[in-house]
């Protein structure tokens, strides 16, 4: 059994650093807003000079960059977390959905801001690097997965007549050539009508677009999230 080389002080330090630097910028993102982020303010804040901060992060984007990276892992294990679970208790397709549904929600209202960043508004003049690619798939993947499940099982229906467009077709074959095997158009169709419904819901609840419209925000998540699972499995039955 091999033993992992302990870090030296300055890579101790180089982490620990890295972490308060992020810590300090999430707080600036919760008070101005991730357009008005600022390295100078952050460096301030730590007490630091400005060229301190950039050996860490050259520029505001590599920062946002880091905290974007970071909040689709965050989201990407809990949603992982939620398969296993799931898995675990051979949850049907509906609950699983309703389960991982439920989870990506609870993240996004304990940190709307780290919500806001990586499903909000752009940032005008960011442009995200490949870095955040792989991390922006963990949470879909796992959606992928209770279609493939789904679908192999029988318990999701395939027989849906909607007509698919041909460069929407086109687009489908990617999807399923990457993950979503044996997966039929109609079935893809419904899956991505729910999934961007989900995040609709969410932002909807959390940037105040149902306020003194919804007033038991559970009861109406529960009810969206367990009708789009049967529309899933059902699909135009």
């Amino acid at each position: 059994m091999t033993q992992s080389t302990p870090r030296t002080v300055r890579e101790r330090v180089r982490i620990e650093l890295t972490t308060e630097i992020k810590d300090v910028a999430r707080r600036h993102l919760a008070d101005q807003g991730s357009s008005a982020l600022s390295l100078r303010a952050v460096a301030r804040e730590l007490g630091m000079v400005s060229s301190a901060v950039y050996r860490y992060f050259p520029s505001r984007d590599d920062l946002l960059t880091a905290l974007i990276v970071d909040a689709y892992d965050a989201i990407g294990e809990v949603a992982e977390a939620s398969e296993r679970t799931a898995l675990a208790h051979r949850c049907g397709t509906v609950a699983r959905w309703q389960a991982l549904a439920g989870d990506i929600r609870t993240w996004a209202t304990a940190h709307p801001q780290e919500y806001a960043l990586i499903y909000g508004t752009p940032i005008p003049g960011y442009q995200a690097p490949q870095d955040t690619i792989d991390p922006a798939t963990r949470v879909s993947f796992v959606m992928m997965r209770i279609m493939i499940d789904g679908v192999a099982s029988g318990e999701i229906s395939t027989d849906d007549t909607a007509r698919i467009p041909r460069p929407v077709h086109a687009d489908f074959a990617i999807l399923r050539d990457l993950a979503l095997h044996d997966v039929p158009d109609g079935v893809i169709s419904r899956g991505l009508l729910m999934w961007t419904q989900l995040f609709g819901t969410i932002s909807f609840e959390l940037f105040g677009h149902f306020h003194n419209v919804i007033h038991d925000y559970d009861a109406f998540f529960e009810l969206q999230t367990r009708r789009a699972g049967e529309y899933l499995v059902a699909g135009e039955a």
